[in-house]
């Protein structure tokens, strides 16, 4: 069953074209990986999946197990089942984790009391290898780059989404801090979702070994492959592929 589909999807921002008709189709239960040089446009692909208000599309759709997700505010398409993980997630101070985290899982899931919904939390705390201490911390205040990945994979543990888009999650971990990022990941993977993973290396993919690897140059996908193709990638880089 295909989950997310993206037929010649171009975008632009400030008047400049970024995705240059890219197309990707990804099956339940597939773990893919994006990866290419610096400007390819791979985070432009998320913000664009994600509904980031500074992109304008100018061809293209994207759905989400059938359903078209351009046009949708990015809340909308969350409810659809859409997560993203970003590459450097932003803080909100005064606001601390459970209180977002309550606000989220109602926003997608339906109201849930706060008492009840905390024990939830602690189960998935738990599971996800997160510290109860964070529950009162404010959303990525003071948080090492880890904690603040950690605590995205703790959002898409309660959000339970269909699709995952990481972009860059492995950005800034320590060997730790990936192992157990990436040990939450594949706990959450199941053969009703799909994962699409934004990566400059090979590292990640040691952990989470995806079924389908892409290269993408010049806002398009250039090259598909196995995982071997990521191990190549990392011996002789891009050069050959422009």
């Amino acid at each position: 069953m295909s989950l997310l589909h993206i037929k010649n999807l171009r975008a632009e921002v400030d008047g400049k074209e970024i995705l240059q008709g890219l197309n990707l189709e990804i099956k339940a239960g597939e773990i893919h990986a994006l990866m290419g040089p610096n400007g390819a446009g791979k985070s432009t692909l998320a913000k664009v999946l994600g509904g980031h208000l500074s992109y304008d599309i100018l061809e293209g759709s994207v759905t989400l197990a059938g359903e078209e997700l351009l046009g949708l505010d990015p809340e909308e398409r969350a409810v659809k089942g859409l997560f993203m993980s970003f590459q450097y997630p932003v803080e909100i101070p005064g606001v601390n984790n459970l209180q977002f985290l309550h606000s989220a899982y109602s926003a997608v899931h339906g109201k849930m009391e706060l008492s009840q919904f905390e024990t939830l939390l602690t189960a998935k705390m738990e599971q996800m290898q997160v510290p109860l201490h964070f529950k009162q911390r404010n959303v990525n205040e003071g948080f090492s780059g880890g904690e603040k990945k950690r605590s995205e994979i703790l959002q898409m543990a309660l959000l339970d989404p269909k699709m995952a888009i990481l972009d860059e999650t492995d950005s800034g971990l320590d060997i730790d801090a990936l192992r157990i990022v990436a040990s939450g990941v594949k706990q959450l993977m199941t053969p009703s979702k799909g994962l699409l993973l934004i990566t400059h290396y090979q590292r990640l993919l040691g952990y989470i070994e995806p079924h389908f690897v892409h290269v993408m140059i010049g806002g398009k996908i250039v090259k598909s492959g196995g995982p071997s193709l990521a191990l190549q990638l990392e011996e002789e880089g891009y050069d050959w592929l422009s």
